[in-house]
């Protein structure tokens, strides 16, 4: 049977899996607009998610206010020990902000070609850096007895979570190219499939490589693993969905193959999730001092209430995503009240 600190656990995944899927690909395709042939492309890489990029970034101020409520403890320590690595993300998601928004305000071509390189650099860092972060929870950080985080900022820049990190990017490249494959025409299309289909390959690779290296690195997260029928559910759809992404890619179908790119994302969350629970920060100096679900939670009223809100909260969410997507679906036009 569930309980609050389970059903909490599950939430939060849900939140940070809906934003790697929707943020994913909106990093991926500022990421590729640093290689746009002229301006036309760079405008048609930034309005193909300018409608949509906000209500993308809500699922990760959710999921972090979630964590917050839910296990408090999990949030200071995390956002204590990343502190300069968060400030760094921040500041990278503030300039990919501000550059489509700043980048026509002025008729100059030196203007916009800063603008346009704070827009792909700010989102490149957050696609590596998510990876990073994400790296040196599977792993472990060093955290005592108390709780409290003891290790540094250069301590977070290991071989492993750096190859995560690489694994992240090419990951959310090719779900954005992907994206784009939806949203362009012509040869801008065409140049986005061969990408997805390079950059697929470049994730098979690194995923495989990145499994290995767990294995030696973070070994606790296969124990007992094997018996748990979530994990061959999940790995199975994983496999299928990768084995489907260059088909799809290959025949056009371009809306399936970003489906498969998304459930991919989705079953490498979720298989790490079910590796790690009941643990959410596991402890590299004594796994016995890890942060769980049980001893960094809050007290079960704050949960009860919290879950009512997020209930009632959760629908509309959702609901908003789905409208917005459903108004500004189709290609990409550009007019005078693009950016």
């Amino acid at each position: 049977m569930l309980d609050l600190n389970t059903i909490w656990f599950i939430l939060i995944g849900v939140l940070f899996i809906g934003y790697a899927i929707l943020d994913g690909f909106d990093l991926g395709v500022g990421t590729l607009s640093l290689f746009a042939n002229d301006q036309e492309e760079k405008r048609l890489f930034i309005n193909a998610i300018g409608p949509v990029w906000d209500g993308n970034e809500v699922w990760l101020l959710t999921g972090g206010g979630a964590l917050f409520a839910a296990f408090p403890i999990v949030y200071a320590t995390v956002f204590s020990g990343f502190y300069l690595a968060l400030m760094l993300l921040l500041t990278a998601l503030i300039f990919r902000a501000v550059s489509m928004e700043f980048r026509g305000k002025v008729d100059s071509e030196k203007w916009r070609k800063w603008w346009d390189l704070a827009f792909g650099i700010g989102s490149l860092l957050p696609a590596v850096l998510f990876g990073v972060a994400y790296g040196n929870i599977m792993r472990g950080i060093p955290i005592n007895a108390q709780g409290d985080f003891t290790g540094s900022f250069l301590g977070l820049l290991n071989p492993y979570a750096i190859g995560i990190g690489l694994l992240s990017l090419c990951l959310f490249i090719m779900h954005g190219a992907l994206y784009m494959t939806m949203k362009s025409d012509g040869e801008l299309r065409e140049r986005m499939q061969k990408i997805a289909s390079g950059s697929w390959m470049g994730v098979v690779a690194l995923y495989v490589l990145a499994t290995i290296f767990t294995i030696f690195s973070a070994s606790f997260l296969f124990e007992g693993v094997m018996g748990n029928f979530l994990t061959w559910i999940l790995f199975l759809l994983l496999l299928a969905s990768m084995v489907y992404i260059p088909v799809a890619n290959k025949a056009n179908q371009h809306f399936r193959a970003f489906l498969a790119s998304s459930l991919t994302i989705l079953c490498m969350i979720g298989l790490t999730a079910v590796s790690l629970f009941p643990r959410i920060v596991p402890s590299i100096t004594d796994l016995s001092y890890s942060l769980t679900v049980y001893n960094a939670a809050s007290t079960p009223k704050t949960q009860t209430v919290m879950l009512i809100i997020a209930l009632i909260g959760m629908p509309i969410v959702i609901g908003y995503t789905y409208v917005i997507y459903r108004v500004f679906k189709g290609k990409v036009v550009i007019n005078e009240d693009s950016y």
